[in-house]
């Protein structure tokens, strides 16, 4: 997959951010994380693993954030728009898309190439691919981390911050994607875009993980996977302080 696009979303909060400025920044992508502005870390492994031809690194403030980053032909910084759904629709009109797409967070500090390898090689063939990580995998390796899980029959998961977009037939899942971002820290809300039957299958435990992506993808027309990660740090972002004492400690070996 050396020609897939890969995109790295940046977004800052409007108004300001408060965890941002506790570190001396403004903006949450330039948190410095182990003395390097934390948008770097995902970037270097991105180029690291040589898997994509481009990396667009989207944000609202775009002069911001290029003199952080590495100095490479493939890595653009572009600005972002209102939501990642319509950032997405439009980059499935764009005839400088390659296709798949890797879409990535600022925020996750944590990355590494073997992340990336393990997640585009479970992923390949499918319209849509969602990285995880089981809760039994992480609480093994971090028995203090704190993370939303979503709880099917046979496990509980988090995310993992790498979605696989396979072509441009992706533009019908962005009204749900729309509705993700709109109720990411209520998973109950997101459940119900599933109907009600599905909403029931998952509260009620009925389905796994898989059997409801199979679900939402038979729904769209579309092949959905669920990516089990085999590194448990793949869940670990940096979004409240206490994620960067932890990713920090990580770093120094200390955790």
């Amino acid at each position: 997959m050396s020609e897939l696009t890969a995109v790295v979303l940046a977004g800052s909060r409007p108004g300001g951010d408060p965890f941002a400025q506790s570190y001396g920044v403004d903006l949450k992508a330039l948190i410095p994380v182990g003395n390097v502005p934390m948008v770097r870390r995902p970037v270097e492994a991105l180029l690291e693993s040589g898997t994509a031809s481009r990396i667009r690194v989207l944000a609202q403030e775009p002069d911001r954030l290029r003199p952080v980053l590495p100095d490479d032909t493939r890595v653009s910084v572009e600005p972002s728009g209102k939501t990642i759904a319509a950032t997405l629709e439009a980059f499935c009109v764009d005839p400088d898309t390659r296709w798949p797409m890797l879409v990535t967070t600022a925020d996750h500090a944590l990355l590494t190439p073997e992340m990336i390898a393990d997640f585009l090689g479970r992923a390949e063939g499918s319209d849509i691919a969602i990285g995880v990580v089981s809760r039994d995998n992480l609480m093994k390796r971090l028995p203090q981390a704190k993370r939303t899980w979503l709880r099917f029959r046979g496990g509980a998961y988090s995310g993992a911050n790498l979605f696989l977009l396979g072509s441009p037939r992706i533009r019908s899942t962005l009204e749900l994607w729309r509705s993700s971002e709109q109720n990411r820290k209520k998973a109950w809300r997101m459940l119900l875009t599933l109907g009600l039957t599905g909403f029931l299958g998952a509260v009620l435990r009925l389905r796994t993980l898989q059997q409801t992506l199979d679900r939402v993808g038979a729904k769209l027309g579309l092949s959905i996977r669920a990516v089990e990660m085999a590194d448990p740090l793949a869940a670990v972002d940096v979004d409240k302080p206490a994620d960067h004492e932890l990713v920090t400690a990580i770093l120094e070996g200390r955790a």
